[in-house]
């Protein structure tokens, strides 16, 4: 497989120097220089409780791209003064130099070479893609994970380091597209140390997996698309490698990848066709992935799973009506060996309507499992500054879900538009713990109404929207609900913008008031010569809460925010004025 990274990465340099544009060499200005720089202040005070935040903290920010005869290297950093946030100015950093069609990645970065492979794992090292005539080669290599050293009260804490290295070779031409990729993870046994690991629950592994995807277009309006797999993880590499036929594919890979007692073979593919007609789409899909299924390129597998689907779509009257569905059956324990089966119909749909240029109305529905990020509007309406909840993730696996949504034009002349919108949504959400379902579950109701009016002459905006959310969660409900209201106005050609905005949301449990929360927020931004960005502004979120031993029941919060941003190019330094 070595030789196999060595040959691609060789291609792919030959194409670069074959590709150069050598008639550029000598031409002026061939260096090229843009990029942003960045500085955010916030100041912050409290009335009735402790500060709970620093009085004062910053944030900064930039990009720098240096071009040279068609070479591209950016570079960025992120930089803030707040205790925890960042353990040194240039906590992760990355280079992606790019040359017409080749892209270098050098760092912290991360590539994909298909969704059962490599997808997206984060990792630091190197990597290449770039396309030579009709194929495409992209090659990597690097850390996948830090060691962690074992601790003597906690020998099972320790990780041993991971390194990674693959390459995906692409053939594009026409209807046809295939690409094949290999991919190895492996730990370093000498990266921790034995004494004192827990060599029962640490134990290091190694990964093979080669992968093969299939897009074929066939009489111009049928397509095949098959996304296919294998993955091979021993789970204990120091235990004594063992002339094992249990596969016979992997065994062709000679001293890249041992197979003992402990490896163990998985395959995942998906099937998918298409036919294309006058107005409509209808297709069937298959997936399998095998219990245990995973790699060592993907931070997560839903493994011991099976689907097969039937998807179609249709356009009606003229495009007004937009129709799509997606249903089938779902199942998993496919090898039986675990004691409960699950087996459901699934599926989804979507209705777009769009009678006039005014009016459009939507609904979806999906009882999918997937992993959904569940925000309620309420949290950017509460918080403070922008920078509040940068690392929030509140991860739900979403059963059921069903939106209805509409839009209204009100009026739209030359002077004048109103607006109207409205949107409902309900998410059912049930929970799991080491493979088990979790008594009770959550259903959250989502409602939001929205009006707005803009006077063109004056370029001035107002808005207003009221806001509900339920949650029912193990027999509680939790309520937040109320009004907002907005408003903008720019001037000086619009390099200036002045805004204030005003919210007021009560809390309740179980229909007893939980305390509310009333904001105030003013701002302003002004642009000089199209390079300089100013901005202020200031927040005071007043929460008043029911009174306890443990908290405070009135207290005010104010935060004042001044940025400043700055974007340049090579002409703003080597201009002949």
């Amino acid at each position: 497989m070595r030789k196999l990274l060595l040959i691609s990465a060789g291609l792919m340099i030959v194409g670069m120097v074959s590709a150069q544009d050598l008639s550029s060499i000598g031409k002026p200005n061939p260096l090229t220089i843009n990029g942003s720089l960045s500085f955010n202040q916030i100041g912050y005070g409290a009335i009735g409780i402790d500060s709970r935040r620093d009085p004062y903290t910053f944030f900064a920010s930039g990009n720098l791209t240096f071009g040279f005869y068609g070479w591209s290297v950016p570079l960025s950093y992120t930089y803030s003064n707040q205790q925890g946030s960042f353990s040194q100015p240039f906590n992760q950093y990355s280079l992606h130099p790019t040359y017409k069609g080749f892209t270098g990645h050098l760092g912290y970065t991360s590539m994909n070479f298909s969704p059962y492979t490599l997808a997206g794992h984060l990792f630091f090292g190197a990597g290449l893609e770039g396309t030579v005539g009709k194929i495409k080669t992209s090659v990597m290599h690097g850390r996948l994970r830090k060691a962690i050293q074992p601790d003597t009260l906690n020998p099972e804490k320790a990780v041993y380091q991971r390194m990674g290295y693959g390459t995906k070779i692409s053939y594009s031409h026409e209807s046809t597209a295939i690409d094949l990729s290999i991919f190895r993870g492996k730990d370093l046994k000498s990266s921790v140390s034995f004494e004192e690991i827990d060599s029962v629950t640490v134990k290091p592994e190694q990964n093979l997996v080669f992968g093969l995807t299939v897009n074929q277009q066939l009489f111009s309006r049928f397509s095949v698309v098959i996304d296919f797999a294998m993955s091979a993880i021993t789970q204990d590499t120091r235990l004594g490698a063992q002339d094992l036929v249990a596969n016979k594919f992997f065994g062709n890979f000679g001293s890249i990848f041992k197979a003992n007692s402990t490896t163990a073979f998985y395959d995942a593919y998906k099937i998918g066709t298409n036919y294309t007609g006058n107005g409509y789409t209808i297709g069937v899909g298959y997936e399998r992935v095998d219990p245990g299924y995973r790699s060592h390129g993907a931070y997560y597998f839903v493994n011991d799973l099976e689907n097969v689907t039937l998807n179609g779509s249709k356009s009606l009257f003229g495009g007004k009506v937009s129709l799509s569905a997606t249903g089938g059956v779902q199942r998993d324990n496919l090898k039986g060996e675990a004691i409960n089966t699950m087996k459901r119909v699934v599926g989804s749909g979507s209705l777009a309507y769009t009678p006039s240029n005014r009016l459009s109305l939507n609904s979806s529905y999906s009882n999918f499992q997937t992993y959904t990020n569940i925000r309620s509007q309420f949290v950017d309406i509460n918080q403070l500054t922008p920078y509040d909840n940068l690392d929030t993730l509140d991860f739900k696996q979403i059963s059921q879900s069903v939106t209805l949504g509409g839009n209204y034009v009100l009026l739209q002349s030359e002077t004048k538009r109103k607006n109207l919108g409205l949107n409902l949504t309900y998410q059912g959400a049930k929970d799991e713990q080491g493979g088990l379902e979790q008594s009770g579950g959550n259903v959250f109701y989502l409602m939001s109404g929205n009006y707005s009016v803009s006077f063109v002459p004056t370029k001035i905006n107002i808005s207003g929207s009221f806001n509900y959310n339920n949650s029912q969660t193990a027999g509680i409900t939790s309520e937040a609900l109320g009004p907002s209201l907005s408003f903008s106005k720019s001037l000086k050609e619009n390099k200036m913008n002045l805004s204030a905005g005003a919210s007021w949301n009560q809390s309740r449990t179980d229909g007893k008031s939980q305390g509310s929360v009333a904001s105030l927020r003013l701002g302003g931004r002004y642009v000089l010569k199209e390079k300089h960005n100013f901005n202020l502004g200031i927040t005071t979120v007043k929460r008043s809460t029911k009174s306890s031993e443990t908290a405070a029941s009135n207290f005010t919060e104010f935060t004042a925010t001044l940025g400043y941003s700055y974007s340049f190019s090579k002409s703003d330094f080597f201009s002949k004025e």
